[in-house]
């Protein structure tokens, strides 16, 4: 619970602090690098974690690291460079070279944390022995204080000025289900194909679809109230965000043998820019919604 919240929390805030006029790396990409970055570290300290408490590697993978990164943000983000959802003064051939700029960027970048997290784990944990593993008292504090943190998600949307609702505390109130759904389709779905991990790979093309979904609610002509505008970015951000995840994706496209990574990597990205051609293409091109959002967040 907690890590998906602070999760989410460093994506936002990632994102937020790495858009600025005349950025020269997408935002997007702070957040999968570092994700992935940690992602690394924690699997070369796999073994350590495990003696020391298990849920803790859990909540570090699944939950921190799964929700930092996001694989449905990453395909919206190359949609909307095909598509010039920005409206910049450029031809087809730079929405093109955009779009295809952030798919491999986006992938070398996070392969490429990856394996650097896992290099330097290697490096400082044989200097780091194990702690002893927690008392049932820690253990039981830890779980309350979990419960807590999130509960907390709460009062925070509902008593925090409504400017906040839109920028974070939407987004940190759907981020625990997110993350709770990814973790239930892994258990379930992961194991059922030989190819490839069928529960991420469900995960990654449910919240892509959803969240094209939602892009096109926010995008209609005559907008939604501010409050439904927050929600939707909420799910946007938080849902979606942490039902989907890069990090994830990069541990297990390094971890399969053989052509099956180039099968999951192309099958994967096809299917997310198929669903979002669908959802959000067709949309905009018959003319019922704008490829620019026309949602409001305040009330004046």
């Amino acid at each position: 619970m907690p890590s998906s919240v602070f999760g989410t929390l460093a994506r936002l805030g990632l994102e937020a602090f790495t858009t600025y006029n005349g950025q020269s790396v997408f935002a997007l990409a702070y957040a999968q690098a570092t994700g992935c970055f940690i992602m690394g570290i924690a699997l070369g300290m796999r073994a350590p974690f495990g003696r020391y408490y298990g849920p803790l590697y859990t909540a570090m993978t699944t939950g921190f690291c799964g929700s930092l990164t996001t694989f449905s943000g990453w395909q919206v983000d190359v949609f909307d460079s095909w598509v010039n959802a920005g409206q910049y003064p450029r031809a087809g051939l730079q929405n093109f070279l955009d779009g295809l700029t952030k798919t491999w960027v986006t992938l070398v970048v996070s392969l490429a944390s990856l394996s650097f997290g896992v290099h330097v784990c290697g490096l400082i944990v044989p200097y780091f022995p194990a702690p002893r593993p927690p008392s049932r008292g820690f253990r039981y504090t830890l779980t309350v204080a979990s419960v807590l943190a999130y509960a907390a998600t709460f009062p925070a949307y509902f008593y925090l000025p409504a400017d906040f609702r839109h920028q974070a505390t939407a987004a940190l109130l759907f981020s625990y289900p997110g993350t709770l759904s990814r973790y239930l389709l892994s258990i379930y779905l992961n194991q059922r194909s030989k190819y490839f991990p069928l529960g991420t790979f469900a995960a990654n093309a449910i919240g892509t679809a959803l969240l094209g979904l939602f892009h096109v609610l926010q995008n209609l002509p005559s907008s939604v109230s501010p409050a439904a505008c927050s929600l939707l970015q909420g799910l946007g951000d938080g849902y979606c965000g942490c039902l989907t995840t890069i990090s994830t994706f990069a541990a297990e496209v390094v971890a399969l043998g053989g052509w099956k990574p180039w099968l999951y990597v192309v099958i994967s990205w096809c299917m997310g820019q198929l669903l979002l051609l669908i959802i959000m293409g067709t949309s905009f091109w018959a003319g019922h919604v704008n490829e620019r959002m026309t949602c409001t967040f305040n009330a004046s």
